[in-house]
């Protein structure tokens, strides 16, 4: 083993080059994050949240689209329409046969369209899944389900947004 002056050896000096020259390949290789500011968040801003029917889980859903899109008012060049069904139902079950905790299930559809041609570009469908604690006392048990529909919404708005994230970062730019 040779040392240099400086106490490194040939072997850590090979390493260290190697290091540098595998960086310098990654840098030119074209990877961009879906996060990054290029198109894909551009086009995100751009979509307006619509609705089928007004219920509180929608409510939920397309608030936190518009939040996780950036979206400002306007009409936007993308119209995204939602349909969403709840769907709950007893996960763990007491010897007296009664529930100590619950499933909630949002299944949303949903179809992406060209504001101004009305083409559909995407069509699909989510589903956010979560649980909660049921409870003997009714306040408690409204207030987590509630808190369980709110979380459903976030993993499904959190879906649609990583899906509409792939789809405008493998569409060609105009």
């Amino acid at each position: 083993m040779t040392t240099t002056g400086q106490g490194r050896t040939d072997t850590q000096k090979l390493v260290a080059a190697l290091c540098v020259t595998l960086l310098l390949a990654l840098t030119g290789c074209g990877f961009t994050p879906l996060y990054a500011d290029n198109q894909t968040g551009g086009s995100l801003r751009d979509i307006r949240v619509e609705l089928d029917e007004h219920s509180r889980s929608n409510f939920l859903l397309q608030e936190r689209l518009n939040d996780a899109f950036g979206r400002a008012n306007g009409p936007g060049s993308w119209v995204l329409t939602v349909t969403s069904v709840k769907r709950r139902y007893p996960q763990g079950v007491r010897v007296n046969n009664v529930a100590t905790r619950y499933g909630l299930g949002l299944t949303v559809s949903f179809v992406l369209k060209d504001a101004a041609s009305g083409k559909t570009a995407l069509a699909d469908t989510v589903t956010g899944q979560v649980s909660y604690a049921s409870s003997d006392q009714p306040y408690a048990g409204v207030s987590a389900e509630q808190d369980g529909e709110v979380r459903a919404a976030t993993a499904a708005a959190d879906l649609i947004r990583l899906r509409l994230s792939q789809y405008f970062a493998a569409r060609p730019t105009p």
